[in-house]
């Protein structure tokens, strides 16, 4: 009876494994616009370690509130298991008190100690480096902190530019030079500042074995820096990534910062015009075609970051569900060129205004359907390389509903979107696909068929999407159903066994 019991497991696990995946990933050699990037707050995140509680108080949103690298370890299986294949810190460096955010540095060469320990640290790139997951950090090369020890020092006062508020930001000399926020601002065409900042980079690649860095305020420092920087950092490890973090209000060119060395630089008017589209229904999808970028596929595609109001918050001012609006939104910064960075808590849809009220704490209590959502998102974007390396072309496009494609080698994606009100229904001809095929829905499940005249009807109801990837005709498979049939004559032949042993 038993070895009949493990001939039947043994078969079934062999139907199972005989079912044709739908897509099988085709990636040789993983490429940044393959990465799918969470970036996080370490102080807002997930307080995992008490002992490095130094003067925290969770009900000022000024004050830091206790997250660490001990809660970003111990969350990074719950970033894998979501699809994230990269995580980036907001600046780790050593600050002075209420510097939660990372941006008033005391010392380049040293770990904020509310965060943990450097060993902690390396621990934490070691770990994410197990799961196949890359760490980018915040760099910040503009300014330190009022208080940094370089300020009183009379020998580095040539370091700092002189002191003056930005009062013309379409200026790009007053930008170079002023300071923001009333911090410090270096003076990086000073060689000693220059070389101290580059070592200290190099430093932080080779003793931590991280994977890039952001860039915070990229245009408020010379483009001539920039590319020294470059060419020093990526001498140190190969693949090193470096995103750019403009100022909303920046009037430098992308192309810029792209001829000095800098990969990807963030683009706010991109941003705008997302949060605008998927904030509410029925928006023409026009104003998100290409801007002309190089190589829009390592662009970053985001709806809102550690500068910026929540995108929850312009929903909720539309009187829409957030669940729904993120849906879509997310659907398609998933599904086009470019490198989809979502910040941290946008997978609870957490709402937020102005600084602070935008660096709330996550809240790892709450409802899974987005988690799930992103989770199904993220495996089909680390599955299907047309979604990453694919050619695109809008095949269909009207207030709200939009059909495009993505062809990478043999491999077709059709993304249908429908952000408008009602339920759409959008016939594609064979001039815009192969004829003679399906169909098949990888969100949702959905099928379709080719009709005699070789076309393709979609139906998608309102607030849903789905990535489908075009196939041959499946038919009938005749192998499974006689394997099915099989089975269920083992299984019967077991049965009357049993009963006559009983007997």
């Amino acid at each position: 009876m038993k070895k009949t019991l493990i001939t039947l497991i043994l078969f079934c696990i062999l139907i199972i494994s005989a079912v044709p995946a739908y897509a099988e990933t085709k990636k040789d050699t993983r490429k940044w616009q393959d990465e799918t990037v969470y970036s996080l707050m370490v102080d807002r995140f997930f307080n995992a370690d008490t002992k490095n509680d130094i003067d925290v108080n969770t009900l000022d949103p000024l004050a830091y509130n206790g997250g660490d690298f001990q809660g970003v370890l111990d969350k990074l299986d719950y970033l894998k298991d979501m699809g994230f294949t990269a995580v980036r810190l907001t600046s780790i460096f050593d600050n002075t008190p209420f510097g939660y955010h990372g941006y008033w540095v005391n010392d380049f060469y040293k770990i904020e100690e509310h965060f943990g320990s450097m060993k902690l640290f390396k621990k934490l790139v070691q770990e994410a480096h197990k799961r196949d997951m890359k760490v980018i950090i915040d760099f910040t090369a503009n300014s330190v902190s009022t208080e940094n020890p370089w300020v009183k020092d009379e020998t580095k006062q040539d370091w700092f530019n002189k002191k003056r508020e930005i009062a013309n930001w379409a200026d790009q000399d007053e930008v170079l030079n002023g300071w923001v926020n009333g911090l410090p601002d270096l003076n990086q065409d000073n060689p000693e500042v220059k070389k101290y900042l580059l070592d200290a980079a190099k430093w932080w690649i080779n003793e931590t074995d991280i994977d890039g860095y952001s860039l915070p305020e990229v245009n408020h420092v010379p483009v001539s820096f920039w590319s020294d920087f470059a060419k020093e950092v990526k001498s140190e490890k190969e693949n090193f990534f470096l995103l750019g973090i403009t100022t909303s209000n920046s009037e430098v060119g992308l192309e810029t910062y792209a001829g000095a060395g800098i990969d990807s630089v963030t683009d706010y008017q991109h941003s705008e015009n997302l949060r605008r589209v998927f904030a509410s229904t029925n928006q023409s999808f026009n104003e998100l075609k290409d801007n002309d970028l190089q190589k829009p596929e390592i662009q970053p595609q985001f709806f809102d970051n550690e500068l910026t109001t929540r995108f929850t918050s312009d929903i909720v001012k539309n009187k829409h569900f957030p669940g729904a609006r993120w849906r879509t939104a997310l659907t398609y910064i998933y599904s086009t060129p470019g490198i989809p960075i979502v910040f941290y808590g946008s997978e609870i849809a957490l709402n937020g205004g102005e600084i602070p009220d935008n660096h709330q704490p996550m809240n790892f209590r709450t409802e899974k359907e987005l988690i799930d959502y992103i989770t199904k998102l993220g495996e089909l974007r680390n599955q299907l390389p047309s979604l990453t390396r694919g050619s695109m072309e809008m095949l269909y496009e009207k207030d709200g509903m939009a059909v495009y494609k993505r062809v990478y080698q043999d491999e077709t994606a059709i993304i249908a979107i429908n952000n408008t009100s009602e339920s759409q229904n959008v016939t594609l001809s064979d001039e815009q696909i192969d004829g003679g095929k399906e169909l098949r829905g990888m969100l949702n499940g959905d099928l379709v068929r080719s009709t005699k005249d070789n076309q393709y009807d979609l139906i998608i109801d309102r607030d849903e999407a789905e990535i489908y990837v075009l196939a041959k005709k499946s038919g009938i498979n005749l192998p499974l159903i006689g394997s099915l049939v099989a089975v269920y004559i083992l299984f019967t032949l077991f049965i009357i066994k049993v009963k006559k042993r009983k007997k």
